[in-house]
C-alpha cells in the first residue's frame, strides 16, 4: 500500500512534489512495481489529483474514507480499515504480509522490497520486518543533546561517561525505507513495528526521507551526484 494523501503542512501537495523532474509519488510506486514478490500495488489516497497519478502509473486506487485523511490519523488505522473493509461481505482475500511504500522515501528500491519480503517468508513467526541503516557516530543516541536556555546538555550523560568513544558504544541503527506487517498483526490493533520484527541492512543515503522543503534540493544532489542506482526509473515498461 502506498499511503499518499492530499493534506501536506511541510510540504504543500508533497505526493506530488517534483523529484528531479517527477513527481514524489513516482519513486515508490516504481520500485513497487518492478519488485518480484508483489503481487498488487494499491495507492490509498482521498485526493483526486493523487488519484489520477495513480492511476496513470497503472497501479490501483483505494479511496480513503475522508475522516482518516487527517494530520494525526495513524497509518496502521488506515490500513485497517481499508482491509475490514475490502474482507467484509465475502469480498477480497487478504494477503499475508502488507509492505507500506512511503513516497518520501524515494530511493526505495525493488531489491530492497524483494529482499525484507523473502526474510519475512523465512521467519514465519515474524509479525513484521523492516529495513534498518547504520547510525553515524555523530548521530548515536549518547551523543544527543537538550539545548535549554543557552546551554547544551547530553541526555545521558551517565552512559555517555561510560562509553566516551566510538569503539565502547553499541553499534545502533536507525530506520531505512521501507517496513511491513504481517496482515494479521494490523487486523489485531498492533504497528507496522510488531514483535518479533526481522530486518535487512540497507546502506546510506537510500535511507533519506523528505521531511520538508530543504530535503528536496539534498535529495536531487543526491540523485546529480550519483549516489544511489535506481534503475527501475530507467525500465521503459515502467
Amino acid at each position: 500500500m502506498v499511503p499518499a494523501r492530499g493534506g501536506s503542512k511541510n510540504i504543500p501537495y508533497k505526493n506530488l512534489t517534483p523529484l528531479a523532474g517527477r513527481p514524489l509519488l513516482d519513486y515508490g510506486v516504481l520500485a513497487a512495481r518492478a519488485c518480484a514478490c508483489l503481487d498488487r500495488v494499491i495507492c490509498s489516497t482521498e485526493d483526486g489529483r493523487i488519484a489520477g497519478r495513480a492511476q496513470q502509473l497503472g497501479i490501483e486506487v483505494d479511496n480513503r474514507p475522508i475522516p482518516l485523511a487527517g494530520d494525526m490519523i495513524q497509518v496502521e488505522d488506515v490500513v485497517q480499515e481499508m482491509l475490514i473493509r475490502r474482507s467484509g461481505n465475502g469480498g477480497e482475500q487478504l494477503p499475508d504480509i502488507l509492505v507500506l511504500v512511503q513516497p518520501t522515501s524515494p530511493f526505495l528500491c525493488a531489491e530492497h522490497i524483494d529482499t525484507l519480503l523473502n526474510t519475512m517468508l523465512a521467519v514465519p513467526e515474524c509479525r513484521s520486518g523492516q529495513n534498518i541503516t547504520l547510525i553515524p557516530h555523530n548521530h548515536h543516541a549518547l551523543n544527543q543533546r537538550f539545548f535549554k536556555n543557552g546551554h547544551a546538555i547530553f541526555k545521558f550523560e551517565k552512559e555517555r561517561r561510560a562509553a566516551y568513544n566510538k569503539q565502547k558504544k553499541d553499534q545502533l541503527y536507525g530506520f531505512g525505507n521501507l517496513y511491513a506487517a504481517r496482515t494479521h498483526a494490523i487486523l489485531d490493533g498492533d504497528t507496522f513495528f510488531a514483535q518479533p520484527s526481522v530486518a535487512t541492512v540497507i546502506p546510506r543515503p537510500y535511507d533519506l526521507d523528505l521531511d520538508g522543503p530543504d530535503d528536496i534540493p539534498l535529495a536531487e544532489a543526491v540523485l546529480a551526484a550519483g549516489l544511489i542506482d535506481l534503475p527501475h526509473l530507467c525500465d521503459p515498461t515502467q
